[in-house]
Protein backbone atom coordinates (compact mmCIF):
# COMPACT_ATOMS: atom_id res chain seq x y z
CA UNK A 1 0.00 0.00 0.00
CA UNK A 2 1.19 3.45 -0.92
CA UNK A 3 0.83 5.86 1.82
CA UNK A 4 0.38 9.95 0.90
CA UNK A 5 3.21 12.02 1.63
CA UNK A 6 3.54 13.69 5.36
CA UNK A 7 1.98 17.50 5.15
CA UNK A 8 1.02 18.65 8.58
CA UNK A 9 1.87 17.13 12.06
CA UNK A 10 -0.58 17.90 15.12
CA UNK A 11 0.56 16.37 18.52
CA UNK A 12 -1.83 16.00 21.66
CA UNK A 13 -0.11 16.93 24.90
CA UNK A 14 -1.05 15.38 28.70
CA UNK A 15 -3.27 12.80 26.98
CA UNK A 16 -2.45 10.19 29.48
CA UNK A 17 -3.35 11.07 33.05
CA UNK A 18 0.01 9.40 34.66
CA UNK A 19 1.75 11.19 32.34
CA UNK A 20 -0.16 14.41 32.92
CA UNK A 21 0.32 13.98 36.65
CA UNK A 22 4.69 13.21 36.68
CA UNK A 23 5.38 16.47 35.25
CA UNK A 24 3.47 18.45 37.96
CA UNK A 25 -0.16 19.38 35.82
CA UNK A 26 -3.43 18.58 35.70
CA UNK A 27 -5.07 16.12 33.15
CA UNK A 28 -6.90 18.84 30.21
CA UNK A 29 -10.60 18.87 29.69
CA UNK A 30 -10.10 19.29 26.42
CA UNK A 31 -7.98 17.92 23.76
CA UNK A 32 -4.35 20.24 24.16
CA UNK A 33 -2.79 21.12 20.95
CA UNK A 34 0.00 21.37 19.07
CA UNK A 35 2.00 21.74 15.86
CA UNK A 36 5.33 20.00 15.11
CA UNK A 37 7.27 20.73 11.85
CA UNK A 38 6.50 18.32 9.37
CA UNK A 39 9.88 18.78 7.60
CA UNK A 40 11.45 17.04 11.10
CA UNK A 41 10.25 13.71 10.22
CA UNK A 42 12.56 11.09 9.93
CA UNK A 43 12.68 7.50 10.31
CA UNK A 44 13.73 4.22 11.84
CA UNK A 45 17.22 4.01 12.08
CA UNK A 46 17.59 8.01 11.42
CA UNK A 47 20.22 9.44 14.13
CA UNK A 48 18.34 12.21 16.78
CA UNK A 49 20.82 14.73 16.93
CA UNK A 50 21.16 17.05 19.90
CA UNK A 51 21.14 20.48 19.22
CA UNK A 52 24.01 23.02 20.43
CA UNK A 53 22.02 25.57 21.77
CA UNK A 54 20.19 23.11 23.96
CA UNK A 55 23.59 24.03 26.32
CA UNK A 56 22.18 21.63 29.52
CA UNK A 57 20.77 18.62 29.51
CA UNK A 58 16.66 18.59 28.21
CA UNK A 59 16.32 16.59 25.19
CA UNK A 60 13.79 14.29 25.87
CA UNK A 61 11.54 10.88 24.70
CA UNK A 62 8.05 10.67 24.03
CA UNK A 63 6.88 7.00 22.68
CA UNK A 64 3.75 7.91 21.13
CA UNK A 65 1.37 6.12 18.25
CA UNK A 66 1.36 8.03 15.10
CA UNK A 67 -2.32 8.10 13.03
CA UNK A 68 -2.03 8.71 9.22
CA UNK A 69 -4.84 9.85 7.29
CA UNK A 70 -5.33 8.49 4.29
CA UNK A 71 -8.13 11.03 2.72
CA UNK A 72 -9.24 14.91 3.30
CA UNK A 73 -11.13 15.34 6.85
CA UNK A 74 -13.68 17.69 8.02
CA UNK A 75 -16.46 17.50 10.27
CA UNK A 76 -15.82 13.74 11.13
CA UNK A 77 -18.10 11.87 13.39
CA UNK A 78 -16.37 10.24 16.56
CA UNK A 79 -18.28 6.66 15.30
CA UNK A 80 -17.13 7.59 11.49
CA UNK A 81 -13.15 8.86 12.46
CA UNK A 82 -11.51 5.53 11.56
CA UNK A 83 -12.15 5.24 8.47
CA UNK A 84 -10.12 8.30 7.71
CA UNK A 85 -6.92 6.41 8.86
CA UNK A 86 -4.43 4.75 5.95
CA UNK A 87 -1.97 4.32 9.02
CA UNK A 88 -0.31 3.62 12.21
CA UNK A 89 3.16 3.78 13.63
CA UNK A 90 5.29 3.96 16.52
CA UNK A 91 6.92 7.58 16.87
CA UNK A 92 8.89 9.58 18.73
CA UNK A 93 8.14 13.25 20.11
CA UNK A 94 11.35 14.39 20.92
CA UNK A 95 11.64 17.44 22.74
CA UNK A 96 13.57 19.80 24.03
CA UNK A 97 11.71 20.78 27.75
CA UNK A 98 13.35 24.36 28.26
CA UNK A 99 12.91 25.41 24.48
CA UNK A 100 9.23 24.13 25.03
CA UNK A 101 8.66 25.58 28.19
CA UNK A 102 10.80 28.81 28.07
CA UNK A 103 12.36 28.88 24.99
CA UNK A 104 9.21 30.46 22.75
CA UNK A 105 6.73 32.34 25.22
CA UNK A 106 5.22 29.17 26.37
CA UNK A 107 4.52 27.52 22.98
CA UNK A 108 5.39 24.11 22.00
CA UNK A 109 6.70 23.63 18.58
CA UNK A 110 9.96 25.38 18.90
CA UNK A 111 10.93 22.84 21.22
CA UNK A 112 9.32 20.19 19.35
CA UNK A 113 10.79 20.67 16.07
CA UNK A 114 14.61 20.77 16.12
CA UNK A 115 15.90 18.89 13.34
CA UNK A 116 15.36 14.95 13.35
CA UNK A 117 12.80 15.41 16.47
CA UNK A 118 9.82 13.41 14.63
CA UNK A 119 11.15 9.73 13.78
CA UNK A 120 8.24 8.20 13.08
CA UNK A 121 7.95 3.96 11.39
CA UNK A 122 7.62 1.92 10.26
CA UNK A 123 3.97 2.73 8.89
CA UNK A 124 1.48 0.15 9.10
CA UNK A 125 -1.50 0.03 7.42
CA UNK A 126 -4.89 -0.11 9.13
CA UNK A 127 -5.88 -3.75 7.66
CA UNK A 128 -3.29 -5.12 10.54
CA UNK A 129 -4.68 -3.05 13.36
CA UNK A 130 -8.19 -3.58 14.56
CA UNK A 131 -8.49 -1.35 17.03
CA UNK A 132 -6.12 1.49 18.12
CA UNK A 133 -7.38 1.55 21.37
CA UNK A 134 -6.21 -2.02 22.19
CA UNK A 135 -2.32 -1.37 21.28
CA UNK A 136 0.57 -1.53 24.37
CA UNK A 137 3.53 0.93 24.18
CA UNK A 138 6.75 0.01 24.86
CA UNK A 139 9.62 2.57 25.05
CA UNK A 140 13.35 1.35 25.80
CA UNK A 141 16.40 3.55 26.84
CA UNK A 142 19.43 1.51 25.99
CA UNK A 143 17.34 -1.52 26.12
CA UNK A 144 16.47 -0.39 29.83
CA UNK A 145 12.40 -0.19 29.65
CA UNK A 146 10.89 3.72 30.54
CA UNK A 147 7.51 3.34 29.27
CA UNK A 148 4.74 0.78 29.15
CA UNK A 149 1.08 1.58 28.99
CA UNK A 150 -1.85 0.23 26.85
CA UNK A 151 -3.37 2.86 24.41
CA UNK A 152 -6.53 1.90 26.10
CA UNK A 153 -5.27 4.41 28.60
CA UNK A 154 -5.82 7.36 26.21
CA UNK A 155 -8.07 10.46 27.64
CA UNK A 156 -9.00 11.11 24.41
CA UNK A 157 -8.84 8.08 21.81
CA UNK A 158 -7.92 8.53 18.30
CA UNK A 159 -11.62 7.98 17.18
CA UNK A 160 -12.29 11.80 19.38
CA UNK A 161 -9.01 13.16 18.43
CA UNK A 162 -10.18 13.36 14.97
CA UNK A 163 -13.45 14.31 15.53
CA UNK A 164 -12.47 17.24 17.92
CA UNK A 165 -9.48 18.33 15.39
CA UNK A 166 -11.90 18.41 11.86
CA UNK A 167 -14.32 20.43 13.82
CA UNK A 168 -15.27 22.81 11.00
CA UNK A 169 -11.18 22.92 9.91
CA UNK A 170 -10.03 20.41 6.72
CA UNK A 171 -7.31 18.34 7.70
CA UNK A 172 -5.53 16.68 4.38
CA UNK A 173 -4.29 13.51 3.39
CA UNK A 174 -1.13 13.40 5.31
CA UNK A 175 -1.68 14.81 7.91
CA UNK A 176 -0.09 12.70 11.14
CA UNK A 177 -1.59 12.94 14.39
CA UNK A 178 0.63 12.30 17.76
CA UNK A 179 -1.94 10.95 19.98
CA UNK A 180 0.16 11.76 23.17
CA UNK A 181 2.85 9.67 25.46
CA UNK A 182 2.17 7.74 28.51
CA UNK A 183 4.57 8.45 31.92
CA UNK A 184 8.34 7.30 32.28
CA UNK A 185 9.81 10.00 30.36
CA UNK A 186 13.17 11.15 31.06
CA UNK A 187 11.65 14.92 32.78
CA UNK A 188 9.82 13.06 35.27
CA UNK A 189 12.65 10.62 36.47
CA UNK A 190 14.04 11.70 39.75
CA UNK A 191 16.62 12.30 39.11
CA UNK A 192 15.68 13.12 35.69
CA UNK A 193 17.44 11.14 33.02
CA UNK A 194 17.88 12.73 29.31
CA UNK A 195 19.03 11.53 26.16
CA UNK A 196 22.90 11.90 25.58
CA UNK A 197 24.72 11.20 22.63
CA UNK A 198 25.27 7.02 22.18
CA UNK A 199 22.23 6.09 23.68
CA UNK A 200 19.91 3.76 21.98
CA UNK A 201 16.03 4.86 22.01
CA UNK A 202 13.22 2.53 20.63
CA UNK A 203 9.58 2.76 20.80
CA UNK A 204 7.80 -0.61 20.33
CA UNK A 205 4.05 -0.86 19.50
CA UNK A 206 2.23 -4.44 19.45
CA UNK A 207 1.11 -5.53 16.37
CA UNK A 208 2.61 -1.70 14.17
CA UNK A 209 5.78 -2.19 14.67
CA UNK A 210 9.29 -1.19 16.48
CA UNK A 211 10.92 2.22 15.90
CA UNK A 212 14.37 2.44 17.01
CA UNK A 213 17.07 5.18 16.50
CA UNK A 214 20.74 5.98 17.61
CA UNK A 215 21.02 9.75 19.42
CA UNK A 216 24.32 11.69 18.40
CA UNK A 217 25.42 15.00 19.54
CA UNK A 218 25.56 17.61 17.39
CA UNK A 219 28.91 17.83 15.16
CA UNK A 220 31.19 21.12 16.48
CA UNK A 221 31.57 23.21 13.79
CA UNK A 222 35.06 22.60 13.41
CA UNK A 223 34.19 18.71 12.48
CA UNK A 224 32.11 20.11 10.16
CA UNK A 225 34.89 21.94 7.91
CA UNK A 226 37.45 19.74 8.21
Amino acid sequence: MIFPEVVCVLGIGRNYRDHAAELGNDAPERPMVFAKAPFRVTGEDDPIVLPACCETEQVDYEGELAVLLGRDAKNVLAEDALSYVAAYAAANDITARWWQKHGSGGQFVRGKSFDSFCPIGPWKSVDHVSDPQALRIVTTLNGEVVQDAPTANMIFSVRDIIAHLTRDTTLPAGTVLLTGTPSGVGAGKKPPRFLRGGDVVEVSIEGVGTLCNPVRDQPSASSMSS
